[in-house]
């Protein structure tokens, strides 16, 4: 029989296995990563030392590819935040195994994606001017400040579940694992020790932060979306950026955590703990997104195409018919459609499913970053040819060692951090344990008490019942 000691234990084996076992494939992915990155450090050196030149960003089209970047990591970011605190908050019973690996995504993209600002600017030093000599009227001061704040409050978010789970390990690795490990598991952990008292200072601390990290989450990508809003750019200078964006960030956000699900329940089969179960309420949750999408991008050129300006003209064309269509409408068939198309069939509703469509709306969201800062500049403010924006090999260097970036700090973290919440999963199951007892224990006494009435209430076959001939 298995037992909850058992079923701990092997949880336990599992979630320390990452930690304790280091194979050559490990080290060649990481290999990889560190050359893909290192390339995207010398092609920034390059940018350094010859300036925004090496780019083909120019003054017409001053933003380009690593805005687009910033803005889609900062999108995945909310897969921690809101996905996390807001299934806490309504107490899914199944959220406990996902938690963890979103608030890791969240703390990793926002680093990522905030750095692509600094290396978006020809004077990176000049960024601590934005807290020296900032203005509040700007919505670039408000953002800084926001994804600063976002940033602090996500660390916290992910620390304070872990402690317990850090406890656990320092004191099951002590001897299995280096000094440098050591001494971040005893130093973290914070002498937990799993009392009574520390248990309820720890439920307090993970409930005002799931209460105040949900509404930072929201102002962040609503502060993100006013740098474009707040411009007299036609295609930029509209009042549902806000709403669109926080909702496509949530959209981006849950299809990242399912494809690193994926690849971790593959790698470390973790099967036992990231079922089919909870690849199909992502998936709900993808498709449910992607019907709001399409209402909101609806809504968005449905009222600005109705009674169309002369730059409204232009901005439509290149987005329908011309330069960006192909972008364009594979955003809206793949990426909006795409997932509610493979939830509502019974035969791709399944993990393979669930992943294509977290993939498709990664590829859609992205896109959809990029001809949003691309064609809101491309749109000429006076009478001359619209101007023409390509990525160069240095912009995808750069990009491309953002990605390795990402995938580099989940990587190192998984070798030292546990990825899956020990603790929670472990009361979690010990609930479900109980109300599987409490049903039987339920339904047993039904079926007790329907057999004892059927008996009193059936005639003796030894005598005719009432109104029967003898």
């Amino acid at each position: 029989m298995d037992t909850l000691t058992n079923w701990r234990e092997r949880l336990i084996s599992k979630t320390t296995r990452p930690t304790l076992v280091t194979t050559y494939k490990y080290w060649l992915w990481l290999s990889f990563l560190v050359v893909i990155a290192g390339n995207g450090v010398f092609q920034y050196w390059k940018q350094w030392q010859d300036g925004l030149y090496v780019t083909d960003m120019r003054d017409r089209i001053s933003w380009g590819l690593y805005i687009t970047a910033f803005v889609f990591f900062i999108g995945i970011s909310h897969a921690g935040t809101l996905i996390s605190a807001i299934l806490r908050a309504s107490k899914a019973s199944w959220r406990a195994p996902v938690t963890r690996i979103a608030e890791f995504i969240t703390a990793v993209s926002l680093l990522v994606g905030a750095s692509f600002v600094i290396i978006d600017m020809g004077r990176p030093e000049r960024i601590f001017n934005v807290y020296l000599h900032g203005r509040w009227q700007s919505p670039i001061m408000w953002d800084v400040m926001a994804i600063t704040t976002y940033l602090t409050a996500s660390v916290i978010y992910l620390y304070a579940p872990m402690i317990p789970d850090l406890g656990l390990y320092r004191d099951r690795l002590a001897d299995k694992v280096g000094a440098v490990r050591n001494f971040i598991y005893r130093t973290l952990a914070l002498d937990w020790n799993g009392t009574p008292t520390q248990l309820r200072l720890l439920g307090k601390a993970i409930t005002i932060m799931m209460l105040i990290i949900i509404p930072i989450a929201v102002s962040v990508h609503t502060v993100v979306s006013w740098i474009f809003a707040m411009t007299l750019r036609s295609g930029w200078n509209t009042s549902i950026f806000g709403v669109l964006f926080v909702a496509g960030a949530i959209f981006s956000g849950v299809a990242t955590l399912i494809l690193v699900m994926a690849v971790l329940r593959r790698i470390y089969h973790w099967e036992e703990y990231l079922t089919q179960k909870h690849f199909l309420y992502l998936g709900y949750l993808l498709a449910a997104f992607g019907a709001f999408m399409v209402y909101i991008n609806l809504n968005e050129y449905l009222t600005e195409g109705f009674n169309l300006e002369e730059a409204g003209v232009f901005a439509f064309r290149q987005l329908f018919l011309e330069d960006f269509a192909v972008m364009f409408w594979f955003y809206i068939i793949g990426g909006l459609l795409g997932p509610v198309v493979l939830m509502l069939i019974p035969r791709t509703r399944t993990i393979a499913g669930v992943v294509a469509a977290a993939i498709l709306v990664d590829i859609a969201m992205f896109i959809e970053r990029y001809f949003i800062v691309v064609t809101g500049l491309r749109i000429p403010l006076m009478p001359y040819e619209p101007a023409s924006y390509s990525p160069t090999f240095v912009e995808w260097s750069i990009f491309v060692a953002g990605l390795a970036f990402f995938c580099l700090l989940l990587t190192i973290a998984l070798k030292i951090f546990p990825m899956l919440a020990v603790w929670e999963m472990t009361e979690e199951h010990e609930a479900a344990i109980a109300g599987t007892r409490a049903k039987e224990a339920l339904m047993a006494g039904a079926e007790v008490v329907g057999s004892a009435t059927s008996t009193e209430r059936s005639p003796d076959p030894g005598r005719p019942a009432e109104g029967g001939s003898s």
